[in-house]
């Protein structure tokens, strides 16, 4: 699908101090323990596969977003007849993907908005928790219009306004004026983009949780993620512990200490008409 496959020419996510480089530079960090931490990335992209059409046979298929590979993987064991490319802006995923893979997957290092991919070359796109990072989501839905055959199918999965709503409650109250948690997109303007990108587009919702031993668990399992606060408005130097432990404190849990994760999630299924 692309000649951009060996990892030898990936060099240009590397850099840059704007926000796609913090980007590639924070989940490329975190590739050698984001698999260990992806609770919550295993069971969105499991319900993605489950509405895959069973009959389904792909010739080509690109995994966009594609971390180290895990369900880029398992599109492989399901497909096995088909052509597959991971596609990633982080080298250090890509690298860890090639790492644990079979050869015959190819790896992209590319960004979502632009893809170096030619008009109509997959039958399947599968997105999983990629979409929510890009500041122009509807430049990543008209590639993903773009590059999809006639008669493909796209799926896609989200967060959406509202995930982590604990532990913005909480910092906002020990640290106040200062954001510490990602903002996305609110569910009704994600419903009005992808109908108005992708005509014809079902949008699901729900509301997954997830336990934690403590805040500070829940903030490791981010950092182990990669998925740390990337917004411009973040502190440049390390956020003093008594703020941690004033979000500890304000942050709601159980009798033995456990506390409950909100997360807002969106998935998008798409079949593009001829």
């Amino acid at each position: 699908m692309s000649a951009y496959s060996d990892l030898a020419a990936i060099t240009r996510a590397e850099g840059g101090t704007g926000s796609k480089g913090c980007i590639a530079r924070g989940f490329g960090g975190a590739s050698q323990t984001y698999d260990s931490a992806s609770r919550l990335q295993k069971v969105m992209g499991d319900t993605m596969l489950g509405r895959l059409p069973e009959n389904l046979e792909p010739v080509s298929i690109l995994d966009l977003g594609c971390g180290t590979g895990w369900f880029t993987r398992k599109l492989a064991s399901r497909f096995p007849n088909a052509a597959i490319t991971g596609a990633d802006l982080a080298p250090g995923m890509l690298q860890e993907a090639k790492d644990r893979s079979s050869e015959t997957i190819r790896w992209l290092n590319a960004d979502a908005e632009q893809l170096p991919l030619a008009d109509n070359s997959a039958d399947l796109i599968f997105s999983n928790l990629m979409i929510q990072w890009s500041t122009r989501p509807e430049l990543v839905l008209a590639e993903c219009q773009r590059i999809l055959k006639p008669g493909g199918i796209l799926a896609i999965s989200t967060l959406l306004d509202g995930t982590l709503a604990e532990l913005k409650q909480a910092w906002a109250s020990a640290d106040p004026g200062q954001p510490h948690v990602n903002r996305f997109t609110h569910p009704a303007d994600w419903k009005r983009l992808s109908g108005e990108q992708l005509p014809g587009s079902i949008v699901d919702t729900a509301i997954l949780t997830l336990p934690y031993d403590s805040p500070m668990a829940l903030n490791r399992e981010l950092k182990h993620l990669g998925a740390v606060f990337k917004g411009e408005e973040r502190r440049r130097t390390i956020t003093a512990p008594g703020r941690f432990k004033a979000m500890c404190a304000a942050y709601p849990s159980a009798e033995n200490g456990e506390v409950i994760a909100s997360y807002h999630a969106g998935w998008l299924y798409w079949e593009k008409h001829i």
